[in-house]
């Protein structure tokens, strides 16, 4: 198959940690011939949905870890899989780049599909599932939030389209920073914010539960750091390898089958605790460290789903 990957820039990646390598790595190793674009190369041009970028070939070595050839602007309808893959923030930008990609579609399969990934962005999704979530309110409005954190005491407080970990706060009952906090936060962004009740089992780690059309395959569970809150590996979390608990699998069955039908082929699902509290379908990350712990080659899985969903 041809196959496009839109991804951030590859030369700074981690070999070693970063999904998109390891799917590149493993459709080069399977035959596909593969080629590489940043996002603001897509365009829309005429009626056709073009890319700038170059043929691709990737090997594992850090610092000589791909090869470019020509530069040169294809029509994305000629290529059989299209990967969806760069980084949030989840702002206008991305949601353009999905509005462009789904005029490829049936014909070309784009991963995840970006009708769905521009309407289950991470912490909304979620909302369909209140049975599996930690008390939650997405407000705007600082009365609602301030209620919000009387009730509930210690609070995880946060931007509703972030990622990474940036921007995530522990108010603890006494803290009296609320009120700054959203100042802050509505001084350089009109979107609202997102409230959960704060999960002491965060100590214990933060799950990461990789789906492959809508089947969990496996788990890292991610440490913080010491004196840290936040369990994202981007700001030091630690992975460990962990076993999908009985809780963690009926999690999976309720959502799977939605994952499924909407075309979400590689999402991973953070689970604190009992509690489900974000599905990660933009750009998901973790089956490096999932396959060094347990030998489980989820790239191959994928790849496997998305061969069999073309004619």
């Amino acid at each position: 198959m041809k196959i496009a990957f839109q991804m951030d820039p590859i030369g700074p990646i981690d070999i070693n940690a970063d999904s998109t390598f390891r799917l590149a790595e493993e459709a080069q190793a399977r035959g596909h011939e593969l080629f590489y674009y940043t996002p603001d190369k897509l365009a829309y041009d005429q009626g056709r949905v073009t890319a700038r970028g170059w043929p691709l070939s990737v090997q594992r070595m850090q610092g000589d870890h791909f090869r470019l050839g020509v530069e040169t602007v294809v029509d994305l309808a000629d290529f059989d899989v299209v990967w969806l893959r760069q980084d949030p923030p989840f702002d206008m930008f991305y949601i353009t780049t999905t509005h462009l990609l789904q005029r490829l579609t049936p014909e070309t399969t784009v991963v995840n599909d970006p009708f769905w990934v521009r309407n289950f962005p991470e912490k909304l999704l979620i909302l369909d599932f209140p049975q599996l979530m930690p008390p939650t309110a997405i407000a705007r409005d600082l009365d609602t939030i301030r209620a919000f954190k009387e009730e509930h005491g210690d609070v995880i407080l946060k931007p509703l389209y972030g990622n990474g970990g940036a921007g995530v706060f522990l108010l603890k009952k006494e803290d009296r920073n609320l009120t700054s906090l959203h100042e802050m936060f509505t001084s350089f962004s009109r979107e609202p914010l997102i409230v959960q009740k704060f999960l002491p089992d965060v100590s214990k780690g933060d799950k990461r539960v990789i789906l492959v059309d809508g089947e969990a395959v496996g788990a890292i569970n991610r440490v913080p750091a010491q004196g840290e809150t936040r369990s994202n590996m981007h700001v030091g979390g630690r992975p460990e390898k962990i076993d999908l608990t009985e809780r963690d699998r009926e999690i999976c069955a309720t959502i799977g089958p939605l994952l499924r039908e909407k075309g979400q082929v590689f999402v991973g699902i953070d689970v604190i605790g009992d509690y489900l509290t974000e599905i990660n379908v933009t750009s998901p990350t973790g089956i490096q460290e999932l396959e060094r712990f347990d030998g489980i080659n989820v790239a191959a899985q994928i790849w496997e789903a998305i061969e069999a969903k073309r004619p």
